[in-house]
């Protein structure tokens, strides 16, 4: 359900006192994206300042989301905190409100040990949601070790790993270590998508496809299809961009460039400040040097190739822990680049 390009999306503000949410602008926003072959979307994330976000408005822009979408693609919502309650709160909103399911960072400050971590996700997990771990040691302070995200593999309801922490070496563990279970390994870094792919990975949460989504599919269905040549082409292709998006701290860059191509961006809210005039003028230029769209996107196409789709994780492929219930995950093909056995 959650493979493939899923765009880490902003939270438009209004250039107001209040600095409010721009409901016309997410629902603007939503719509392009919708338009150029996503395949799900992502909420209230990094990317969307969740950190700055009200209870309500954290659900107001889930909600808006989960309508715009309209059952469309799938909608991975972020609930994650450092504190476990607040996270089951949030959590329990995105699940009440129709997502698909949550992507829950790793609590940061308080530097749990691993003990507290399993407990930690489980608490979400029970809450009979797909999850999806997210590991970003850059923002946390902490790096979930493979052999942490092997164990929560173990769990019904968690379903995969967004991983940013660059290294790739720990990602081909994880790759490893999970291989035996329906896991998902998806990138949280757009520079190095390819390789992780190249790897087994299943996708990407990715900030670039907010500005250029059609190459970013284009990407990603490159490599569906085994043309490694035309992803590597496009991966370069791409990659100024890649780079531009973290000339400051993230979302400030991507904001603005939303706003330089004409889509909805905003302000940043504070401790996050605007973009700097020669930042700016950097991104602009990237933007003024990017490819014409190549490739068709996925949308309403299927990979080349071949056998069924593997059952998805539920009592029928795994053991059910008692109380715990599984949602059944959506098939989808299998892709041309994948880990070895994987059931």
């Amino acid at each position: 359900m959650f493979e493939g390009v899923l765009p880490a999306i902003i939270t438009p503000f209004k250039r107001n006192p209040s600095m409010s949410l721009d409901i016309q602008g997410l629902e603007k926003n939503i719509g392009f994206l919708l338009s150029c072959g996503i395949h799900g979307i992502v909420p209230c994330g990094s990317t969307g300042e969740s950190a700055t976000l009200t209870f309500e408005e954290h659900e107001k822009v889930i909600k808006v989301t989960v309508d715009k979408v309209n059952g469309k693609i799938p909608v991975l919502a972020g609930t994650g905190s450092n504190n476990t309650a607040e996270a089951i709160r949030l959590t329990k909103a995105a699940k009440d409100i129709g997502a698909d399911g949550v992507l829950a960072i790793s609590p940061y400050y308080n530097k749990p040990n691993r003990a507290g971590l399993i407990k930690h996700y489980h608490k979400l997990a029970d809450l009979d949601i797909p999850v999806i771990v997210y590991n970003v040691p850059s923002r946390t302070g902490q790096n979930l070790e493979p052999d942490v995200i092997a164990e929560l593999a173990q769990h019904p309801n968690i379903w995969g790993v967004k991983e940013a922490s660059g290294n790739i070496s720990q990602i081909s563990r994880i790759i490893e270590e999970t291989q035996d279970e329906d896991f998902l390994v998806i990138s949280g870094d757009d520079n190095i998508t390819l390789p992780i792919m190249a790897l087994g990975g299943a996708g990407v949460i990715s900030v670039a496809a907010n500005v250029d989504p059609k190459r970013m599919v284009a990407m990603y269905d490159a490599l569906m299809f085994g043309d490694y040549q035309k992803a590597l082409v496009l991966n370069f292709a791409l990659s100024p961009l890649f780079r531009s998006m973290f000339i400051d701290t993230n979302p400030i860059p991507v904001k603005k460039a939303m706003e330089l191509i004409g889509l909805a961006g905003g302000p940043v809210r504070l401790p996050l400040d605007e973009l700097d005039a020669k930042k700016t003028e950097m991104l602009k230029k990237v933007l003024a040097t990017l490819p014409k769209p190549a490739g068709k996107t996925s949308a309403g196409k299927k990979p080349a190739a071949t056998k069924k789709a593997p059952a998805k994780k539920a009592a029928v492929s795994k053991a059910v822990k008692p109380g715990i219930k599984t949602a059944a995950k959506k098939a989808t093909p299998k892709r041309a680049v994948k880990p070895a056995a994987r059931r």
